[in-house]
């Protein structure tokens, strides 16, 4: 690049500033400007054709920079501590679509005891008592085969015990809840 055009280019500081802050009515705001406005100068200095006017040039970028960046400030929403955000943010649906896929595929190798028992009274919520009485065994019986077809599901399914799962219903998570209680 010649060394006039590079001249050029920092005598018009001055001037780039001064229309900076008529624009933005803010010293920071301005020199946070120029120094974009600068930037992008630099970067298409190619387009610049020499003998023409650069400070005409140059205010174009500032301007068109100024007008865009209060373009794209006006689809923003300001957002201090994060609570319009919380309401929106979702976690992807395919996660728990897929974990839900390898839960039936492990669902389906249990036992029919095992499986009977993790539908009673993980997905349906009945109690000990409850599931003995329609599986006609006692309550002992119902908590040991609630708790060894959890820990197939878990083995089947490689769940760590310190990883979150995430499933699709609440009936899915409570089957595999220790506690028989869903999370979601």
């Amino acid at each position: 690049m010649p060394p006039e055009i590079k001249r050029e280019l920092v005598d018009n500081m001055k001037v780039l500033r001064a229309f900076a802050i008529s624009l933005t009515r803010n010293g920071s705001r301005a020199d946070d400007l120029v120094q974009e406005t600068v930037m992008k100068a630099w970067a298409n200095i190619h387009s610049y054709k020499p003998g023409t006017n650069m400070r005409a040039w140059l205010f174009t970028i500032l301007r068109n920079t100024f007008y865009s960046e209060r373009r794209k400030a006006k689809r923003e929403v300001a957002d201090e501590d994060g609570e319009m955000a919380a309401q929106i943010a979702r976690k992807p649906d395919h996660d728990g679509r897929l974990q839900y896929q390898d839960f039936r595929k492990a669902f389906e190798q249990l036992p029919d005891e095992q499986r009977e028992v993790l539908i009673l009274v993980g997905a349906m919520q009945y109690s000990y008592e409850e599931a003995a009485e329609m599986c006609g065994v006692r309550m002992g019986t119902i908590k040991s085969r609630l708790n060894r077809g959890r820990a197939r599901l878990a083995e089947l399914m490689k769940i760590d015990e310190s990883e979150a799962l995430e499933l699709t219903d609440n009936a899915t998570a409570a089957v595999v809840s220790s506690n028989g209680n869903s999370t979601l």
